[in-house]
């Protein structure tokens, strides 16, 4: 698939966005994975969490970032389809519940197997604005199998409130983007999920756009 539609698509429009409109905080830049196979794990508010995320990274590393979406809401019309796998690359994954987990999870195994980096969201969907919600255990047993693969945990601020979910007007707002350092997928999936909901409780300290609440 040609690379030129997401990188125009982010150069033309996703990082004058970021740059201009938001008033991005961003700490543990250097814990950014920036080859894979590894996972970016974090916190999901708003659908312009996944272009903040991939907007750290060059333009030249775009096609490596492989944001794991739901295939019944971007593959609901031909248009959104492409968009979705041309121009932001998903992986897309079926919440139909109809597939078993094996099926489910083969297209991230073939996007980690080729070296690619994934974008998932521990929570399953998007939440209220800058309120957490249960992470699920769905990134344990994809990585069940994969224990050396480094998992990177994201926390993220502000953005649910510039474009809340059912939304369609961008407001500018001060926003935080928190890396933390790679931790690795446990032999439990409720220690697993303890220790990813801590590391989320230790990034959130550093968000500065929760002081100006």
């Amino acid at each position: 698939m040609s690379r030129i539609p997401k990188i125009l698509f982010f150069a033309l429009i996703v990082r004058p966005v970021v740059l201009f409109v938001l008033g991005l905080n961003k700490r543990g830049m250097n814990n950014l994975p920036q080859n894979g196979p590894a996972v970016l794990a974090a916190n999901h508010n708003s659908h312009l969490d996944t272009l903040v995320l991939m907007s750290l990274y060059p333009l030249s590393a775009l096609h490596k970032l492989r944001p794991v979406a739901a295939a019944d809401y971007f593959f609901r019309n031909a248009i959104l389809k492409w968009f979705a796998l041309s121009c932001i690359g998903i992986v897309p994954l079926d919440r139909t519940g109809e597939t078993d987990r094996e099926k489910l999870f083969a297209p991230c195994h073939e996007a980690l197997d080729q070296g690619d980096i994934l974008i998932l969201y521990p929570e399953g969907s998007r939440g209220k604005p800058e309120e957490r919600g249960r992470l699920r255990k769905g990134l344990f047993y994809l990585l069940k199998e994969r224990k050396a693969t480094p998992i990177t945990p994201v926390l993220m601020n502000g953005l649910g409130y510039v474009l809340p979910k059912g939304e369609a007007l961008i407001v500018p707002y001060c926003c935080d983007v928190i890396i933390g350092r790679a931790i690795k997928a446990e032999s439990n999936p409720k220690q697993f999920i303890e220790h990813l909901s801590n590391s989320f409780d230790e990034l959130e300290q550093y968000c500065l756009s929760k002081e100006l609440r």
